[in-house]
C-alpha cells in the first residue's frame, strides 16, 4: 500500500486566476524518495503545503498511511501537528539560541528526559553530528546546519519527510556531497520523503521517481531514466535537458527529417507530421567545406562544448562534443545524429 496518496487534489488561492494545483493525482510507496520539479510557480510548495497540512485542499483528497488527512467538501481535516510528518525548510528554521541537541530534541516533548538524549544522539550520529550537540547553529556551516534540520525532523521517526529545496542554501561543491549524505540517511531510516527542487539534475540524483509540474499540473511521473529519456510532453523534455525539436514527415521508410530518416516504433500514420525530440549528445558532426549545416556558436561547459547549429532549413540544432574538440563559428560542417530513443510530438 502507498504512504502517500494524492487524490485529484486542486488549490486555488484568492491572489491569482489560476489553481496553483490542478487536479493533482500522485502516490508514494513506503521508502520511496519522490522529486518534484518544475519552475517557479508551477505549485511544487503547495504541494508540499497540502501534504503537511499548512493548507487544505479545495477539491480531491490527502491520504498519509491510508488515512485520510484532508479531504474538499467534509470536515476531515488532521492538523500538522497530527499527520506524523516531518518538514525539512529551506531556510533550516533553526533556533539560533538552542544548542543542536536542544534544537533536535525540540520535537520529543512526549518522551521523557532520558529519552529525548537518547534518540537526539542516535540521529545526530545518523548525520555524522554527534560530536557536535553542544555547538550552537551560528557555528556551522550551511552544510552541516541542513544536516541538523533532517537530524530534528528525523527525530520524532516520522512516516514521511518534506525537504523544501533542501539544497538551495548550499554552495555548489557541496551539493552533491550533501546530496549523497541525505539520501543515504533516508535509505538507512526507510523513510519516505518528498522533495521540491527546481533542478531536474539534483531530482535525478535523489529520486528514485520525478514528477514535473508545469502551471499546477503533473505532466509527467517517472523513474528519471524514462523522464529524460521519453519525456511525456514537449514542457518536460525542454524543462530535465536541452532538447531541439525537428520537423518531420511519417513515410513507410520511417520518420523523414532534415537530418535523415528515423524508426517509427509508435506506428504513426504515413503522412503524419511530427516533432522529433532530439539532444546534443544525438547530433555528432565533422567539418567538412560543403557540409550542410553551419556552426553559429560554440558554448564551453566544461567537460564539453555544446555547437549550435544551422542547417539549410534555418533550423538550429545543438551537439556536444569534447571540450577539446574546438572549431570556429562559421565553419562548414557535415552533420548525423543517432537516436538511441526516437520520442516524437504532434506537429505544432
Amino acid at each position: 500500500m502507498d504512504l502517500l496518496v494524492l487524490d485529484s487534489v486542486t488549490k486555488r488561492f484568492a491572489s491569482g486566476p489560476e489553481p496553483a494545483i490542478e487536479r493533482l493525482t500522485l502516490a508514494a510507496a513506503r521508502g520511496e524518495i519522490l522529486g518534484l520539479v518544475g519552475p517557479s510557480g508551477c505549485g511544487k510548495t503547495t504541494t508540499l503545503r497540502l501534504i503537511a497540512g499548512f493548507e487544505a485542499p479545495d477539491e480531491g483528497e490527502v491520504l498519509i498511511g491510508g488515512r485520510t488527512v484532508a479531504k474538499a467538501g467534509s470536515r476531515e481535516f488532521v492538523p500538522p501537528e497530527a499527520r506524523g510528518v516531518g518538514i525539512v525548510f529551506q531556510d533550516y528554521a533553526l533556533f539560533p539560541h538552542l544548542t543542536l541537541e536542544d534544537n533536535v530534541a525540540f520535537g520529543l516533548a512526549d518522551l521523557p528526559a532520558a529519552g529525548r538524549r537518547v534518540r537526539t544522539r542516535e540521529v545526530l550520529e545518523l548525520v555524522d553530528l554527534g560530536s557536535f550537540g553542544a555547538r550552537y547553529p551560528h557555528e556551522l556551516s550551511g552544510g552541516q546546519q541542513q544536516r541538523v534540520a533532517l537530524a530534528r525532523a528525523l527525530a520524532p521517526a516520522p512516516a514521511l519527510i518534506l525537504l523544501d529545496e533542501p539544497f538551495s542554501n548550499v554552495d555548489a561543491e557541496l551539493r552533491a556531497e550533501l546530496r549523497e549524505q541525505v539520501r543515504e540517511v533516508l535509505r538507512a531510516t526507510g523513510t519516505t520523503a518528498v522533495f521540491v527542487t527546481h533542478d531536474h539534475e539534483e531530482a535525478f540524483t535523489l529520486a528514485d521517481r520525478v514528477g514535473v509540474l508545469n502551471a499546477g499540473r503533473l505532466e509527467q511521473l517517472d523513474t528519471p531514466e524514462v523522464v529524460y529519456h521519453r519525456p511525456a510532453t514537449p514542457f518536460v523534455a525542454e524543462f530535465v535537458g536541452d532538447a531541439d525539436f525537428l520537423a518531420g514527415t511519417v513515410t513507410e521508410a520511417g520518420i523523414a527529417t532534415e537530418l535523415g530518416a528515423f524508426p517509427n516504433p509508435d506506428g504513426l500514420r504515413a503522412g503524419t507530421r511530427v516533432r522529433l525530440m532530439i539532444r546534443p549528445d544525438d547530433i555528432g558532426f565533422a567539418p567538412e567545406p560543403g557540409g550542410h549545416a553551419l556552426i553559429v556558436r560554440r558554448d564551453f561547459r566544461g567537460p564539453v562544448n555544446v555547437y549550435c547549429l544551422r542547417l539549410p532549413s534555418g533550423q538550429r540544432v545543438h551537439a556536444s562534443q569534447p571540450s577539446t574538440a574546438i572549431f570556429e563559428p562559421g565553419t562548414r560542417v557535415r552533420a548525423e545524429a543517432e537516436l538511441l530513443h526516437v520520442v516524437t510530438f504532434p506537429a505544432a
